[in-house]
């Protein structure tokens, strides 16, 4: 499966990913808004996560690779994530720091909203994160999406909860 923008690739992720991850998920100024930053097996079982997901969803989040270049530059897709107790369909994203601010994530965001809504049954997508998150709550707004909802939760502290329907993505 593969899902392709202007500027992206959005692909399957495979072990051989792991370096490129790694750089992402281990730097502490990318992973800021979560607990910490990944060590070498929090990585191989974010990978490990991915392919399960696809097995049982039919997706998960997706390599994000420059069409020019062929580089791993993040991930993107949507997940199964417990938001306030609730089961639903998320939106979430990495993008590499030295890549940031140049429109990939709200690229690769805006892709997989449309594949959601074109191959899957989800009337609602939601994106959550740390309230502190501002790249990533912009990133959802630039996509459309709404603040739904804000949240105290053990992780982030407070959550922000933002969703498109599929009415208002026609």
């Amino acid at each position: 499966m593969v899902i392709e923008t202007e500027r992206l690739f959005l692909r399957e992720y495979m072990f051989d990913d792991f370096n490129a991850l790694f750089e992402i998920v281990s730097d502490s100024e990318t992973m800021q808004h979560y607990p910490a930053p990944f060590d070498e097996n929090k990585t191989k079982d974010w990978i490990a996560w991915n392919l399960e997901n696809y097995q049982k969803y039919g997706f998960g989040l997706w390599a994000v690779v420059l069409k020019e270049s062929g580089e791993f530059i993040g991930d993107c897709g949507i997940t199964i994530q417990n938001i306030d107790s609730e089961m639903l369909p998320e939106i979430g994203y990495h993008i590499h720091k030295k890549y940031w601010r140049n429109g990939f994530a709200k690229e690769a965001a805006r892709a997989v909203i449309d594949w959601v809504f074109q191959n899957t049954q989800y009337d609602k997508i939601y994106s959550y994160m740390k309230y502190t998150n501002v790249g990533s709550y912009s990133t959802a707004i630039a996509n459309g999406m709404k603040k739904v909802k804000e949240y105290p939760d053990q992780k982030n502290g407070i959550s922000y909860v933002y969703a498109i329907k599929r009415e208002e993505w026609k």
